[in-house]
């Protein structure tokens, strides 16, 4: 009824038992970063299939660190993924986005929900956040026909920008029992914190992603809702000594001290600056 009234909602299968069996395989994955493929595809499908789906986009992030290392590996699962849904009555198309650096700035519940709802407000950034955004809804209003083929990410950053979504969004707060006057200022990360800084000056060479997560992870990220990173830094930026590189939040201090702690062991970042040895070393004479 929610979705007749305003045309979409916002939910976590979780919460409305809509796949029960595969709730309770997650609950067990989850703590020791299971993945298997064909549960994968599994979870993924069974959800879209229980809510009666027949359009469906899948968005594959490709890169080191990811789940999906190559190209060719996310061409394969975009197959298995389209033929999966065609035994289930769904047309289903994938894209295959940059997964080298995170989309956005934040990981974290809050961190992530504050800064999508300051893109929908207008800031003009993240890029990255933006244009991959624009670039999914252009898939599914060309899949949904309203808008022809080719022009689905114009159509849809003429609704970002008429503040269109924005209203969008409120409708689907209200309807869900949340308060639609809510801003991106309203959200708040973890009272505790800490700032990750650049040990010298130069270039951010290395940003993993899979480490950054694990210290999300370890923050209490997503159960703690306050929980997660800030990137100030993403690779190819150039840093000061002392610069913040990213900021952990928490809301309980000694998940804070965890992190920091195997932060230490883990080296998500990496500065270097732009000479690495100079050849000869000795002085001119």
């Amino acid at each position: 009824q929610m979705t007749e009234k305003v045309g979409g909602v916002i939910v976590w299968g979780g919460a409305t038992n809509i796949a029960p069996a595969d709730d309770k395989i997650i609950t067990y994955e989850y703590p020791l970063r299971i993945d298997a493929r064909g549960q994968m595809l599994a979870s993924v499908m069974a959800k879209k299939f229980a809510v009666g789906a027949d359009l469906v986009a899948i968005d594959i992030p490709v890169g080191q660190n990811t789940k999906i290392a190559t190209p060719q590996e996310g061409r394969k699962l975009a197959r298995e993924f389209i033929e999966l849904g065609e035994r289930l009555g769904m047309r289903v198309e994938c894209a295959l986005s940059y997964g080298e650096s995170l989309v956005g700035h934040t990981i974290g519940p809050n961190l992530e929900v504050r800064e999508a709802l300051a893109v929908l407000e207008g800031a003009g950034e993240p890029n990255s956040l933006i244009q991959k955004s624009l670039s999914l809804s252009g898939i599914v209003l060309e899949m949904a026909g309203k808008a022809a083929y080719g022009r689905g990410v114009e159509v849809a950053a003429d609704i970002l920008r008429s503040g269109k979504a924005l209203e969008k969004m409120r409708q689907i707060i209200e309807i869900q029992g949340g308060d639609p006057t809510v801003k991106s200022t309203d959200i708040v990360p973890g009272e505790y914190k800490f700032d990750v800084r650049a040990p010298q000056d130069g270039y951010v060479i290395e940003l993993n992603n899979s480490a950054l997560i694990t210290l999300a992870r370890l923050a209490g990220s997503p159960y703690d809702h306050g929980a997660g990173l800030f990137i100030h830094a993403k690779k190819g930026s150039r840093v000061r000594k002392g610069d913040p590189i990213f900021t952990i939040y928490a809301e309980r201090e000694w998940r804070l001290d965890r992190a920091i702690e195997v932060g230490r062991t883990l080296m998500p970042v990496l500065v270097e600056g732009m000479v690495i040895e100079r050849i000869p070393a000795e002085r001119w004479m």
